[in-house]
């Protein structure tokens, strides 16, 4: 049974103000995410990443569609303790401090006195939160404000956790401690669905990523699988004559001067052998030649690219098979 499971979901939002129209922020969503999974959940900047997890959440209601929470529907009752949610903007009431607001949630949630001071010890210990716990959240700034969020996500010991762009205002320590407080839900065997725009955070935590553009999911796969696929090779060389430079970098992807009598040559997978005899006779010598993999990023450009490029066909055949105007 999927962890979390949506099937066509949609959403639309009426705009505008004298003649309204219907904006579609989520069109037809159908995704399954196991028991255990870390998905990241990736898209540009209005993409509807914000809209899915309110309506997973149900904090928004769908226009059509399905959504189910381990094996339940979204938003049931019976189905709410056993997540955590940490939204993109948190807001907490600004007098409390850190333990008081943590030890109300876990009061919220049942738990006893001692239980919920250990609980609460714990947590702010794991997002790096010291002697600060017992200051006023106003003091905080928004990257602490965010550790407290990640804190109060986990305060009911979750199954499943959605986090709202988590790594947002983090410094580079923190981004760490988050990275690593995830990898451990995952080791726990619990499911995290994330949404970021940070790449590389996303690359060294989540098992498998989606993209979502304009309301799409244009594309989703396994890290491992996404990660396998070889992009080519950088042959490294030294001494490569300027005539040889422009024989052979004119052949490559690219050609870039990476110290003094030293240049890295981008080459397709096919084709590093040739390379390295035609550099090797041109008197050059061979430093090093490494496998070139894809990267999360690669992945998500080029389905946020394709999906673009999609998009302008789709207009352009649209307008060709449109009936000229009459005069």
């Amino acid at each position: 049974m999927p962890a979390i499971r949506t099937e066509a979901l949609t959403k639309e939002f009426p705009v505008g103000f004298w003649r309204k129209r219907v904006h579609r922020a989520l069109d037809q969503l159908t995704l399954s995410v196991e028991p255990g999974e870390v998905f990241g959940f990736l898209g540009p900047n209005g993409a509807g990443k914000t809209t899915t997890l309110k309506l997973l959440l149900q904090l928004i209601f769908p226009t059509s569609g399905v959504a189910e929470i381990l094996g339940r529907p979204a938003g049931s009752v019976d189905v709410r303790h056993r997540i955590g949610y940490l939204p993109e903007t948190p807001y907490f009431y600004d007098n409390l401090t850190a333990e008081e607001l943590l030890l109300y949630f876990a009061k919220l949630f049942g738990y006893a006195p001692a239980d919920r001071r250990r609980r609460v010890d714990r947590l702010l210990d794991e997002v790096g939160i010291g002697s600060e716990r017992r200051q006023m959240l106003r003091r905080f700034s928004k990257g602490m404000l965010q550790r407290v969020g990640v804190a109060q996500a986990l305060v009911n010991d979750p199954e499943v956790v959605f986090l709202d762009e988590p790594m947002s205002g983090l410094d580079p320590i923190g981004r760490r401690q988050i990275r690593e407080l995830i990898l451990d839900l995952r080791r726990q065997g619990r499911t995290v669905f994330f949404s970021s725009h940070i790449l590389a955070d996303a690359e060294s935590i989540c098992s498998q990523a989606g993209v979502l553009v304009a309301g799409r999911l244009v594309s989703v796969g396994r890290l491992d699988e996404i990660l396998a696929v070889e992009r080519g090779w950088e042959l490294v060389v030294a001494d490569l004559s300027e005539v040889a430079q422009r024989a052979i970098g004119s052949r490559a992807r690219r050609i870039t001067q990476i110290a003094l009598g030293r240049h890295a040559l981008e080459v397709a997978p096919t084709e590093s052998d040739q390379f390295v005899r035609d550099c090797i006779e041109s008197g050059a010598h061979v430093v090093a030649l490494n496998p070139l993999h894809a990267t999360l990023e690669d992945f998500f450009l080029r389905a946020v690219q394709d999906e673009r490029g999609n998009e302008g066909a789709s207009s352009d055949d649209s307008r060709a098979t449109e009936p000229p105007p009459t005069s």
